[in-house]
């Protein structure tokens, strides 16, 4: 259900597959995502059950509506009653100094973008699709870190299953859009059309920024069965990466 990892400083990093939840077609099983059209008591209970295997109370997340921008929310503690609350506000990274407080981020092919730097007790979640990427909703996010004591060199990133530059097609004025802003995302499909490799360019700005310790999925959403992915299904769930520290 959850890939977790944790490293030496206390700092942990989650993903979610499709697998493990309540929810039923075309949201089979473990969608956490609560504004596709799944039953919000279905959601309910996949936020529950992905806590708990992770160790964490439900009431111990933060979530965000993410809109594909730039803007960031610096939180001390969960702000909604449920999902799809009215009072959780509409950002696309979100920011803690509180230990033991989990950020999570909602992706169906999008790169969900984890970092902290454990020595200053920071953590960082980020949705970064096309839009964000071209916005800088991950420069934001470091920078938002590091008005709060982060250095990047200290920084770690990891980046969860997302659609890969060989699946992305996009209309070749689109790629030279995106290109135009973060050369690192122009690519091509494995057959040959215009693409957008979004998790390469995520990669790029966060070396620009001095951010070194990076790890990357290997896993492309639109080729897996075993996670959503929006551009293969339309209606379909959502996964989740998390990021706390001890």
């Amino acid at each position: 259900m959850i890939g977790q990892r944790e490293n030496a400083s206390g700092a942990h990093f989650a993903f979610t597959d499709r697998w493990g939840g309540v929810s039923a077609a075309p949201y089979e099983e473990l969608n956490l995502g609560g504004a596709v059209g799944d039953d919000a008591d279905a959601v309910a209970k996949n936020r529950e059950l992905a806590a708990k295997s992770l160790g964490l109370g439900p009431d111990r997340v933060v979530w965000m509506n993410q809109v594909h921008g730039a803007d960031v929310a610096v939180v001390d503690g969960p702000w909604g009653s449920g999902p799809g609350s009215g009072d959780i506000p509409s950002v696309d990274a979100l920011v803690t100094t509180r230990r033991g407080l989990a950020l999570a981020v909602l992706t169906a092919d999008c790169v969900p973008v984890l970092l902290t730097d454990p020595v200053a007790g920071v953590a960082a979640a980020a949705h970064a699709g096309r839009p964000g990427l071209v916005a800088g909703v991950v420069p934001a996010a470091v920078r938002a870190m590091t008005d709060l004591g982060a250095d990047p060199a200290r920084i770690v990133a990891r980046t969860g299953p997302a659609v890969c530059g060989r699946c992305y097609e996009v209309p070749e004025a689109m790629r030279a859009e995106v290109a135009t802003v973060e050369p690192a995302a122009y690519a091509e499909t494995s057959w040959g059309t215009p693409s957008v490799d979004v998790c390469a360019g995520v990669h790029a700005q966060l070396e620009r920024l001095g951010v070194h310790d990076r790890e990357q999925s290997p896993v492309c959403t639109l080729e897996s069965r075993d996670h959503f992915s929006y551009r293969r299904d339309r209606a379909t769930g959502r996964l989740a990466g998390y990021v706390w520290l001890d």
